[in-house]
């Protein structure tokens, strides 16, 4: 069987990075949507939806890092194909919250090169913890984004009903995706360190929500 090198390593980490940054994303699964409901937006809600959908996508540019620096980081194999099982789930967000921006005629965050190398870093130093460190990780990140959905699901216009069925679906996927850790050991992270994450979040939400 062959040997993964550095290179090979290297070269799998930039074709990720590039992918995820600059290619268009394709989901595996069809995009939520009331087919049902029309949606019709004044300028006013386009731009919220608009920017509340950037912060979404900027979440999901993060989770590809994450989980690729947590796969690279593990020495389990089955904890890696978990984590990348998850990073392909997680790509269906990505597909669609960018085609939501599309459709809204708003743009993705000028900062995600920024956001996706800050992302791909804690997931190397959560690796280096030890896989149920690294799964304690997965946990609090995933809670951190479900209730952060759930604060974007009181804040989207009503009418708004793509966006809002897609991030419906993202949330009850990260809750999924949180207790997926939970079952495979993961172990709590400190008090200091969930206060951290959730400061440094609110940072990168309250940036990617203009730029």
């Amino acid at each position: 069987m062959p040997t993964t090198t550095a290179l090979d390593q290297a070269l799998n980490i930039a074709d990720g990075a590039l992918r995820t940054l600059f290619a268009k994303p394709h989901a595996s699964r069809t995009c939520p949507t009331v087919p049902s409901q029309a949606t019709e937006l004044s300028a006013e809600d386009k731009s919220l939806s608009g920017a509340l959908m950037r912060v979404n996508h900027v979440g999901e540019v993060c989770a590809q890092a994450l989980y690729a620096a947590q796969a690279l980081g593990t020495r389990d194999p089955v904890l890696r194909m978990h984590f990348l099982d998850a990073s392909r789930e997680e790509g269906d967000h990505l597909a669609w919250t960018k085609d939501r921006l599309d459709k809204l005629g708003a743009r993705p965050s000028l900062l995600n090169p920024l956001w996706y190398a800050g992302a791909f870093g804690l997931g190397l130093v959560a690796s280096r913890l030890g896989d149920s460190l690294s799964l304690g990780f997965v946990v609090e990140t995933e809670r951190q984004v479900e209730a952060h959905l759930a604060t974007h699901l009181e804040h989207l216009p009503t009418g708004d009903h793509e966006s809002r069925a897609i991030v419906a679906q993202m949330k009850d996927d990260e809750a999924r995706h949180a207790r997926a850790a939970e079952k495979a050991g993961s172990t709590p992270l400190p008090a200091p360190v969930r206060l951290l994450m959730r400061s440094a979040a609110k940072v990168m939400t309250t940036v990617a929500y203009r730029i």
